[in-house]
């Protein structure tokens, strides 16, 4: 049998072969960032592992382009294979380069153990994890926070969601900023955010992703980054848009949730526009500050 959709699945599938092959981190930089204004708001993505910063960096990039913002990427774990750490920085390194984001490591070889088990069973090494983030955050004052939702499945994801809550408990008052919840190994049940993502910026985000050399040589998640933003766009326009009404016209989004630390604990926030196309600058967000 043969239908335009027959034709369609095989010519979806030639692409991600031929993507396949394509060259893995050898870009130049994408159009050189200004350095960020006296009194720039200043983002901060939490990133579990080297690579998160790209695949859930949709909406820090757009912040980046859209209001100047200084996005700083906070490396809180190299990865747990010991021996590919000094090399998973590096290609942490060009992948930041490439997008025009400020990095900050936890460490020499970033933290370890970080995970629920973790938390539960070594609470004087836990402490010891929080301190070093909670020091971050104090110093570099974020307006904007990014960092995993307590669903979302891989253990060190999980892990860096208490990480970042239990620095923001430690930090008290001394912290007050918006919150962004990502999501990539486990959806959301609620996000309350969906951001349109322009191909232009896709592009920018699998060719940042490519820089991780070493993973996307093992799994080519790269390349199949265009079909989770599109499931993306199915699962929002519903859970975001409202159940039984009509999804965006977007091709690619990326889902957030979107809050607020005050200082003394965390509330959910709605944002002025829970739908972000690509047309509506994402300087609305910061209005809730």
């Amino acid at each position: 049998m043969s239908t335009p959709y027959h034709e369609l699945a095989r010519r979806m599938a030639e692409l991600i072969r031929e993507a396949g092959r394509y060259p893995l981190g050898e870009f130049d930089p994408v159009a050189p960032v200004s350095p960020p204004a006296s009194g720039a708001p200043t983002v901060l993505v939490c990133s579990p592992h080297p690579d998160d910063e790209c695949i859930v960096g949709a909406l820090a990039v757009r912040l980046q382009r859209e209001t100047g913002a200084r996005v700083v990427n906070v490396a809180v774990t190299l990865g747990s294979n010991r021996e590919r750490q000094p090399g998973r920085l590096k290609e942490l390194e060009g992948a930041c380069r490439f997008l025009g984001f400020e990095l900050v490591t936890t460490g020499p070889r970033g933290l370890e153990k970080v995970n629920p088990k973790s938390r539960a069973e070594d609470p004087e090494g836990w402490r010891q994890k929080v301190a070093v983030l909670r020091d971050i955050l104090v110093e570099r004052q974020p307006d904007i926070l990014f960092f995993p939702h307590d669903r979302d499945w891989n253990g060190t994801h999980i892990g860096v969601h208490h990480l970042v809550m239990d620095a923001l408990k430690a930090a008290g008052e001394g912290v007050r900023c918006l919150t962004v919840e990502t999501e990539f190994w486990g959806a959301m049940d609620d996000p309350n955010l969906m951001v349109e993502v322009p191909p232009e910026l896709l592009g920018d985000l699998m060719a940042a992703t490519s820089f991780h050399v070493g993973e996307v040589r093992r799994n080519p998640y790269h390349v199949l980054l265009p079909a989770w933003m599109q499931d993306n766009v199915r699962r929002g326009g519903e859970l975001v848009g409202g159940q039984g009404g009509a999804p965006p016209e977007f091709a690619y989004a990326t889902l957030y949730r979107f809050g607020r630390w005050t200082g003394a604990g965390w509330e959910k926030v709605e944002p002025p526009n829970r739908m972000l196309a690509a047309g509506i600058s994402v300087a609305c967000l910061l209005e809730e500050s």
